[in-house]
């Protein structure tokens, strides 16, 4: 520390040092010596008697570094002066005494000063020295140096313009500030005096931060407390949690580690302490608060994605964490952050273990009419939409989670996950389980369905929707393409049974070679026997739903490419078969458009009510063809 106080911060004192060092050992024996000591204690005395504030009304009400930039440079460097006299006095036995006593009565009242001007930067300067401007600073290396700044040869005032030409005004305060306190810093540990420097700068700077964490809203809450929390109210002070532990690392405990470094550049250990003191509290309350929740019983579903948002923070700024915090005195606070982090993931596995169980345990019966969206596919596929958001993180968090008992799943599902030689990563295995139970319950729920043909189209809406989120989302991703087209080709088999149980009566009731030649009693039966089927199938299909618009479109399209074409060809060949016109009429109850504009109004949702009905659905058109069922 010697060393750094006394390098060579102007000419003058370069010069000084040269003429009293070579001749230390006989400096008390030559007069030309002794007068040489007498005029640097004069000379120190008169600029620290003038700002020693016992003496000096002036010095009491007015701050030397505001007063004059040039003078508090001069005070520095006659401190440093006196500082080195002293050392050469108290080496030699046949110094002065009262010289001594003289210099070490000027260096009390000088330390006294310059506390007194450590306490004013750092009090004054609260809000030009508060983090976030601190923290803007490209980086830690970017102030100006001690005394350099000052040469004689120079104008503080025109350095002090040359610095704004290049940062902000606010900056520019900042910079000259945080130079003015490792200025008195750097000279009051290097006169003995690193106590009382440190705990000045510990008090102020600490209350900064205190009130920082206070500010963004940090609180020290207990478990059980949270516990005792409504959702609600829990999930603002995770939301504000995330903003905090953002601007927190951006801002708070960097600035403050940038300041710190700065002001103690000359050391490594006193820096520490003070940025650890400073810091930790307010440091490891922040990172405390994630553990807190991850332990918390309440487990809705939206706490999954909370819990991930918070696991996602700190692990994003681990790196940031682990270099502002790098100090062996401040490892408590990374223990806290990681802490927080295992809790996080230990709280999630257990919430995907409960959405298993949730899907596992749903025992409602209830059917959804017209084999439309079970809640319980949407509420999964919307978790598991929002999951695969935050993939990464899972593939870390899961990595080394067991994979599902191959006694609770069928064989198939393993080997479509993965070849011996390239294992499917954890995240595709647990997210594919999960959709398999899914399914599994839907097919066991289809099964309440009395209209069997219902039930396949219940199984080829659900996965059509599990398959439309999975495109659509991240989990594209996770599954794989091959997933995709697997999936896809069992939603065109639940559509093929559908179309075959709903409307295969109706193609058999037509006969095999539609233009086959048939005499009036065996066209009239035929008609009929088509009337009947279409019309049970069209009131008995008419409130069934099909949300998916492309699987709306193929279902019908395949539907009408079947039963139109066929009809078309019995109906232009046999219409005039059975009698006259007016004859006809009651016997040709559809033609081949009619069947297909009624085949063109099923299958889309009802948004009220009244348009489950049939009336509602149909146009006016068809109400005026559309007549009951024959029962012959």
């Amino acid at each position: 520390m010697k060393s750094l106080c006394f390098s060579s911060r102007t000419s003058s004192f370069s010069i000084s040092r040269q003429s009293i060092s070579p001749s230390r050992s006989s400096l008390s024996s030559t007069p030309r010596h002794r007068s040489m000591i007498e005029t640097t204690i004069d000379a120190a005395a008169t600029i620290i008697m003038k700002w020693d504030a016992e003496t000096s009304a002036y010095a009491g009400v007015t701050s030397l570094f505001y007063e004059s930039k040039r003078e508090a440079m001069q005070y520095i460097k006659s401190v440093n002066e006196l500082q080195e006299i002293m050392h050469i006095l108290v080496s030699h036995q046949d110094s002065d005494p009262e010289k001594l006593t003289q210099a070490q009565h000027l260096m009390q009242i000088a330390m006294k000063r310059l506390q007194k001007e450590f306490y004013q930067i750092l009090s004054m300067n609260r809000a030009d020295l508060d983090p976030e401007s601190i923290s803007t600073r490209s980086s830690r290396t970017s102030t100006r140096t001690s005394t350099s700044d000052y040469d004689d040869d120079g104008s503080p005032d025109d350095e002090i313009r040359t610095i704004g030409d290049s940062i902000s005004e606010v900056e520019d305060v900042s910079s000259m500030a945080m130079s003015d306190l490792k200025l008195i810093a750097e000279c009051m540990i290097a006169s003995g005096y690193t106590k009382e420097c440190v705990k000045i700068y510990k008090t102020i700077r600490k209350s900064i931060i205190d009130e920082g964490i206070y500010k963004l809203g940090i609180e020290k809450l207990s478990s059980s407390q949270v516990n005792k929390m409504e959702w609600d109210v829990l999930d603002l002070k995770i939301k504000n949690w995330l903003q905090a532990e953002k601007i927190s690392m951006r801002t708070l405990f960097s600035g403050e580690r940038i300041l710190c470094d700065h002001v103690f550049a000359t050391s490594d250990s006193i820096k520490e302490s003070c940025f650890a003191e400073i810091s930790k509290e307010g440091a490891t309350l922040l990172f405390g608060f994630p553990e807190i929740v991850a332990k918390t019983r309440k487990s809705p579903m939206e706490k999954t994605f909370r819990v991930l948002a918070m696991y996602t923070a700190i692990s994003e700024d681990w790196q940031e964490i682990e270099t502002i915090f790098a100090f062996q005195s401040a490892s408590a606070v990374r223990l806290q952050a990681l802490n927080s982090l295992v809790r996080l993931s230990e709280s999630l596995l257990s919430l995907l273990t409960d959405l298993e169980s949730t899907i596992q345990k749903d025992s409602s019966k209830t059917m959804v009419p017209g084999g439309g969206l079970h809640y319980l596919t949407m509420n999964t596929m919307n978790y598991l939409t929002l999951l695969a958001d935050y993939g990464n993180i899972l593939t870390d968090i899961i990595s080394d989670w067991p994979p599902p008992a191959r006694s609770s799943v069928p064989e198939s599902f393993f080997n479509s996950l993965a070849s011996d030689d390239s294992p499917a990563p954890a995240i595709s295995v647990r997210i594919t389980w999960l959709i398999l139970v899914l399914l599994c319950k839907l097919d066991g729920k289809s099964k309440h369905y009395k209209d069997v043909s219902l039930s396949y189209l219940f199984l080829a809406n659900n996965l059509q929707h599990v398959l439309s989120r999975v495109r659509t989302s991240n989990l594209l991703y996770i599954l794989g393409e091959e997933w995709i087209a697997k999936h896809e080709a069992k939603v065109r088999q639940f559509a093929a049974n559908y179309e075959r149980l709903a409307w295969g009566k109706v193609l058999d009731s037509l006969p095999e070679n539609p233009t086959a030649p048939m005499n009036p009693g065996e066209a009239k039966e035929c008609f009929r026997k088509f009337n009947i089927s279409f019309e049970d199938a069209y009131f008995k299909q008419s409130s069934s739903v099909v949300p998916d618009p492309k699987l709306r479109d193929e279902i019908k399209v395949s539907i009408g490419t079947k039963l139109v074409a066929v009809y078309r060809e019995f109906h232009d060949t046999h219409k005039s078969t059975v009698g006259d016109e007016s004859n006809a009429r009651s016997i040709v109850r559809f033609s081949p458009e009619d069947v297909g504009n009624y085949l063109s109004d099923l299958f889309f949702v009802k948004i009220s009510s009244e348009s489950s009905s049939i009336s509602s659905s149909a146009s006016s058109h068809h109400r005026r063809h559309m007549r009951s069922p024959m029962r012959v």
